[in-house]
């Protein structure tokens, strides 16, 4: 019994983005739906930010998708209206950032601090080959030493 409880509380879960699209909100068409729910997939949540608009159940995640449905049905391009959403709210609002120059820092920051992070590791690694890590020895200790390798004794 518990089994089944765990199973049915498991699956209801694992649909739950799946309850983010309201069933008024779906198109007719399949084709068009498609489209939508792809576009929908690329666009953040202004609101929870770290979710899809297709993902959250936000009013501004609601709105997005009757607007990217409504301009699919009005015959917008995917494109178009990718870049109708991105005119209005600016790139934050793309999941996945364009690659133009505005964004060269943002796709070659990883690189750059990886680089960074590196080249630091092998200077300080030189540095700490060079520096010396004890003290000069008294002039006790030496003869002290000298008669240790020349078999004196102590």
């Amino acid at each position: 019994m518990m089994r089944r409880l765990l199973l049915v509380i498991a699956i209801v879960l694992s649909a739950a983005p799946a309850f983010a699209v309201n069933p008024d909100e779906v198109l007719a068409d399949p084709a068009l739906e498609a489209r939508a729910r792809a576009i929908s997939a690329e666009l953040r949540c202004m609101v929870c930010q770290n979710q899809s608009i297709d993902d959250s159940n936000a009013e501004l995640a609601k709105d997005l998708r009757l607007l990217v449905r409504e301009r699919l049905t009005n015959g917008d391009t995917n494109e178009q209206v990718m870049n109708y959403i991105v005119s209005r709210y600016g790139e934050f609002v793309l999941l996945k950032p364009r690659f133009e120059t505005k964004t060269i820092l943002l796709w070659g920051a990883p690189l750059l601090l990886a680089v960074a992070g590196g080249l630091s590791l092998i200077v300080f690694a030189r540095r700490r080959v060079e520096v010396p890590t004890g003290s000069r020895l008294s002039e006790e200790e030496e003869k002290k030493l000298d008669r240790l390798m020349h078999g004196d004794g102590l």
